[in-house]
Order: C-alpha cells, then structure tokens, then sequence
C-alpha cells in the first residue's frame, strides 16, 4: 500500500472540510443580501450559512452546538460573526441539502474495527498519588473505524477502567447512526 498518497488523501479530506473559501466574497455577499432588504439586515453570508449546515449535517451537531461551533470559529477568525442557534435553524431550514447527501455515508453495511488507547492525565495524577495514594489515572479513547475507508464512524471517552466490551454496544449504536448497517 503506497501510504504516502494514503495520507496525502486524508489530508485533502481535511482541507476540503474545513475550507473557509465563503470569507473571500463576505462582504460583497453580504452587500448583494442586502441590497434593498426591508428589515434587519443579514449578518451572515449564504455561503456561510452553507458552510455550516454541513457541518451540521456530517456530524449531527444539534443547532445548540452548532452556535457553540460558530462562537470558536469567532474566536479564531474575528471576522467571522457567531450566530444564534434559532436564527441558523431558520436559515439552514431554507437550505438544500441534497447535494452533500452522499457526503454522509450509505446505507450499507460496514466493516469496523473496535480498539482502544490509554492517554495519560498530567498535573492531575501526581496530585493524587501525593494526596490520596492513588495510582495515576488515565483517559482511554475507544475507537470504531471503518476497515474499509479507516475513517472513525464512532468515538467514546472513558475512565481507564472502562472495558472495550462495555463500551462497544455505544461505538456499534454511533456506527449505525454514521451511517452503516
């Protein structure tokens, strides 16, 4: 397997995701928007408006977290306002959709892999093994990855006592809401 073009891959997946292309034309949008509107004037470009509802969309991100999502983007990129969650409802409710439906996943079956990883937590386990004489606890990473794409269908965080076993009815329920049967 040439992993080089494997990863090369990946990252385009990434860089197309997450691509802010709508700030080149904001303000024109905006202006175009605008352009004799009765009312309150638009804040939010449709290109953005777009932009989120497939952030929406991919990850089943409530409208709630989806302002959440656009307050960081604030944080990050100023120029990019934040919204409400009622006014991106409203907005994304007007919104077709059907051109990032595939984007989503199929209807067919998957083949997944189930697998977990220990991280360790610092500044928080020296403390604890100096006040109460306990051993260092770790955050363990439980993975559900899709064998045939190896994209990550489900994700769950636990305590380092939690079993894969017990876990892995939550990654197969995620899997199928991902997308798989």
């Amino acid at each position: 397997m040439d992993w080089k073009s494997v990863d090369e891959r990946l990252i385009r997946r990434g860089a197309i995701l997450l691509s802010l292309d709508f700030l080149e034309n904001c303000e024109d949008e905006l202006g175009a928007m605008n352009h004799e509107k009765v009312g309150r004037p638009y804040t939010l470009p449709e290109r953005y408006m777009e932009f989120l509802s497939v952030v929406r969309y991919l990850f089943v991100m409530p409208y709630r977290q989806l302002e959440g999502f656009t307050r960081a983007l604030n944080r990050l990129v100023p120029r990019i306002p934040s919204a409400d969650y009622s006014g991106l409802r409203r907005r994304i409710l007007r919104l077709d959709l059907s051109p990032y439906e595939d984007l989503k996943g199929s209807n067919e079956p998957i083949a997944i892999a189930v697998d977990s990883t220990g991280i360790s937590v610092h500044r928080a386990g020296g403390w604890i093994e100096r006040e109460h004489g306990k051993k260092k606890r770790y955050v363990k990473i439980h993975f559900a990855v899709n064998v045939k794409t190896r994209e990550v269908v489900a994700m769950e965080v636990t305590t380092d006592d939690a079993h894969d076993s017990k876990v892995f009815p939550k990654l197969l329920d995620r899997a199928e809401e991902h997308g798989g049967s």
